[in-house]
């Protein structure tokens, strides 16, 4: 069966490869070289050298970055299309009498671009007109060559694998939220009926910090690599076609992701904001100091940025009398390794040292690296934002898309760490489905909990309680 690359193995820290196995400089085929690298091309020319033929077959970093980035100039359905008719015409495939020797040697290439395909970018494959692209291709090779007919069936079947488990996941996320809702109607109508708070749940700071890094982790392996580009096709879209734009905008799972971090701010702050008594608040804000410092050292930025954001809340940092009470050195320190100033200078640094560690570590524990996704997303935008997709002559600006498959490529080998912890379902299903506060609903537990102080938070509490009221 055909193997695909590592990622972290195709873009090295040395500078990832876009050698392409001959030494060229200028203008060959339409494809523009600047000291041996492959800087631009026309999209035609760009199509044609990911195409194998029975002597070539294109690098791996190439493969990766053109399927990543094609997408911006036209759709993989379409490019799918186009590789196999090129592939049937310069091999003749739809001769009679084929050459057998040549189909030897281009058959396993063929197979390896598609086996690549459908692992790295399953999701292209949700497409029906994908699918029956793929079939058609993998019935020419199977019925050509009978030793690749079991590649072919087992290249099949992982991807059906694949895409069942994206659609069981994405009815367990439907399942989860109808859960929460439906939790948070009961809290409102009989508070008391489920009030329990997170340290209930789990009193231990390091195994709530393992299960958090749990559910990161699983969300973080439905990502798919093209969703960081789907998340501003609708801008890059060379030919303003909005049927191209709706079959492109698909990245409910990188949405999803965003989604449960602000989840997880809301439930920080909610579980501080509920305890009536002030030293059940300055207890819980403790826990969650302790929480973060362990996601900390286990690798988990995401949820580490997650938990200080929810602290951070308006409703939740104004609680003097609550802060007054702990030793927040701790938290200074987990802030200031998150801190925003500088482009995020201690995070990158920090960022930088898990990954090192990763690459080096022989425990599973200390390969995790989960970055703080709203700021790669950012990175990624900007990338974009600050580079033109093509240049003066038309040409692919080729060039970008090596730098936006180096920063996607980190991300998919940090997304394949299976995580090493103990799963507690108690523990998961509280983090995901326990109700969690709207940003008034926090205002007015906070000032329930701590009086206002001044006339412009007296005022917001009068019309968040006349508000509530008058839904009640």
């Amino acid at each position: 069966m055909p193997q695909t690359p590592t990622f972290a193995a195709m873009f090295n820290s040395s500078g990832y490869s876009r050698h392409l196995y001959v030494t060229r400089e200028g203008n060959c085929g339409g494809l523009f070289y600047q000291d041996n690298n492959l800087v631009s091309g026309s999209l035609e020319a760009l199509i044609q050298h990911l195409v194998p033929t029975a002597d070539y077959y294109p690098d791996k970093t190439y493969i990766f970055t053109f399927l990543l980035s094609s997408r911006l100039f036209i759709r993989p359905y379409e490019l799918l299309a186009k590789v196999c008719l090129m592939c049937i015409e310069q091999q003749r495939l739809n001769e009679t009498i084929l050459d057998k020797a040549k189909i030897r040697k281009f058959a396993p290439k063929i197979v390896q671009l598609l086996y690549n395909w459908t692992e790295t970018f399953p999701y292209d494959f949700r497409d029906e007109r994908m699918m029956r692209n793929l079939k058609d291709m993998t019935h020419r090779i199977a019925a050509m060559d009978e030793l690749h007919r079991k590649s072919v069936q087992q290249m099949t079947q992982n991807l059906i694998r694949k895409l069942a488990a994206l659609n069981q996941y994405e009815e367990v996320l439907s399942k989860l939220n109808a859960s929460a809702t439906d939790r948070l109607t009961v809290l409102r109508t009989k508070p008391q009926s489920i009030q329990r708070d997170i340290v209930t749940i789990c009193n231990d700071p390091y195994t709530l910090a393992q299960q958090l890094t749990h559910i990161e982790l699983e969300r973080l392996s439905h990502i798919g690599p093209e969703e960081f580009v789907q998340t501003f096709a609708h801008k890059d879209l060379l030919d303003n076609n909005k049927s191209c734009i709706n079959d492109l905008k698909k990245t409910s799972n990188l949405e999803a992701y965003v989604e449960w971090f602000n989840r997880l701010s809301y439930l920080v702050a909610t579980e501080i904001c509920m305890p009536v008594k002030k030293k059940h608040r300055a207890r819980i804000i403790e826990y969650f100091i302790d929480v973060a410092r362990e996601c900390f050292n286990i690798g988990n930025f995401n949820s580490l940025m997650a938990i200080i954001s929810g602290m951070n809340m308006s409703p939740v940092s104004r609680l003097k009398k609550t802060w007054s009470k702990i030793k927040t050195a701790k938290f200074h320190i987990l802030e200031h390794q998150m801190d925003p100033s500088s482009n995020f200078y201690n995070y990158r640094t920090a960022l930088r040292g898990a990954a090192q560690r990763s690459t080096t570590a022989h425990s599973t524990r200390e390969k995790i690296v989960i970055p703080f996704c709203s700021l790669l997303i950012k990175d990624i935008y900007f990338l974009n934002e600050g580079c033109a997709n093509r240049l003066m002559n038309g040409h692919v600006n080729f060039e970008k898309f090596w730098e936006l498959a180096k920063q996607v490529s980190e991300f998919m080998t940090w997304k394949q760490m299976e995580c090493p912890f103990e799963r507690d379902r108690k523990i998961l299903q509280y983090l995901l489905t326990a109700p969690v506060f709207s940003e008034d609903t926090l205002y007015l537990a906070s000032y329930g909990s701590e009086s206002p102080e001044n006339n412009v938070e007296k005022e917001r509490w009068k019309t968040l309680r006349s508000n509530f009221l008058s839904r009640v």
